[in-house]
């Protein structure tokens, strides 16, 4: 092919193999161009992809006359400014999830796409989880009625070494982790009730990462074995763990849908194994995942009443994963990266949601309001109209396509 798309990349972190995974000379899309003002990122970007321009300051990757799409690939709490300062540069944006770090960022980006009619898609990736999108197919064709509740656990083994030794572990930077993690969760929670969260009650604490001898002095680097995956159990055992430390590291959530749904969801960053245990129970059955990847499975339950048994009335296997599938959640990243360039060349729906990515963040938004509060519930704010009509009607305003 000779009509790649030209992507510029802003920020090459830990998030750098979505851009690892859109590039594809010769087949629909290339990276010509990186910003970051870390000269060791821009360095390894400069290896990862040969004759790509490498920029210390991303506004001169925006002023670039050459490019068709951007990623912001930077931490969550820049998002809110270079989300905007990337859709005024006029070309399509893809933000990584979370879409900001509070409820009145994110309706400032938002009106920032509709005010400069700049497209914009966010990397809600769990959308594209074939776990996620089978549970989805099983509800949508009633095999369990209509749903009525749903109940999230989240297992965040390595907890320690990916959320508590760099900017994650500081509210300043995340929020909270109910927000910065569970926006994955709210989101895909939101997409199999089919309904937004409309009130909010949380219990939460910083119950083992908290104590002062398991992190390493301000200014210290974080220790070269970070992510050595087996080194460090049972969870006290970490050392090295960021200076500032002021997140939750677990939490409970209660939630009430604007469709009557209620949900739970439950995060706890010490666990010894890292996966997601979903349970959906509609009025004619239920049905559960044991296991969130290859190898997995979803169980439904839905032919009469019984005491425990494990013998379900379905089972459904998850798919076998493809060569390339652990460095992409199982699969999703190529079919998100597949997605946002089909966006881009052509516009029209997607199965990720700017409202819903911003409903995801006010949900978690509220939630850790609740839980630094003691538990008050609180109400989540309704989107502005004018804003859920435009993204629903595919981001044309009324009168255009």
């Amino acid at each position: 092919m000779t009509d790649d798309l030209r992507l510029g990349v802003i920020g090459f972190g830990l998030r750098g193999d979505l851009a690892r995974t859109a590039h594809r000379p010769g087949y629909g899309a290339r990276v010509t161009a990186v910003a970051d003002p870390d000269p060791d990122a821009l360095a390894y970007a400069g290896r990862r992809f040969p004759g790509a321009e490498t920029f210390a300051d991303h506004r001169a990757l925006l002023r670039h006359p050459g490019l068709d799409a951007l990623l912001l690939l930077t931490p969550d709490h820049t998002h809110a400014d270079l989300a905007r300062q990337a859709l005024h540069a006029g070309r399509p944006v893809f933000v990584e999830k979370p879409l900001a770090i509070s409820i009145e960022d994110c309706d400032a980006i938002l009106r920032t796409a509709h005010e400069t009619g700049t497209r914009l898609y966010v990397g809600h990736n769990m959308r594209h989880m074939p776990v996620i999108r089978l549970m989805r197919e099983l509800i949508t064709r009633g095999d369990i009625g209509r749903v009525r509740t749903v109940w999230v656990r989240h297992f965040v083994g390595h907890g320690g070494d990916y959320y508590f030794k760099d900017w994650h572990a500081e509210r300043r930077h995340t929020n909270g982790l109910l927000l910065q993690k569970g926006a994955h969760d709210l989101d895909a929670l939101h997409w199999l009730a089919n309904g937004y969260t409309r009130q909010v009650q949380a219990l939460g604490d910083l119950t083992v990462y908290g104590d002062p001898g398991m992190r390493r002095a301000p200014g210290e680097p974080r220790p070269e074995d970070w992510l050595a995956h087996d080194a460090h159990w049972p969870p006290g055992s970490q050392r090295g763990l960021n200076p500032r430390i002021d997140v939750e590291d677990v939490s409970l959530v209660n939630m009430r849908l604007d469709n009557g749904v209620l949900a739970a969801y439950q995060q706890c960053h010490f666990s010894p194994d890292y996966w997601r245990n979903y349970t959906v129970i509609g009025d004619a059955g239920r049905l559960e995942n044991f296991g969130d990847g290859p190898g997995g499975s979803v169980r439904v339950w839905n032919s009469r009443q019984s005491g425990y048994r494990a013998d379900a009335d379905a089972v459904y296997e998850l798919p076998a994963a493809e060569a390339d599938d652990e460095a992409g959640h199982g699969g999703a990243d190529p079919l998100l990266v597949d997605e946002f360039l089909r966006f881009v060349r052509h516009g029209g729906p997607t199965d990720t949601s700017p409202v819903a990515a911003r409903m995801a963040v006010a949900a978690g938004d509220r939630a850790t309001a609740s839980l630094r509060d003691g538990g008050t519930p609180h109400e989540v704010p309704p989107l502005d109209p004018e804003l859920v009509d435009y993204f629903e009607r595919g981001q044309t305003k009324e009168g255009e396509g």
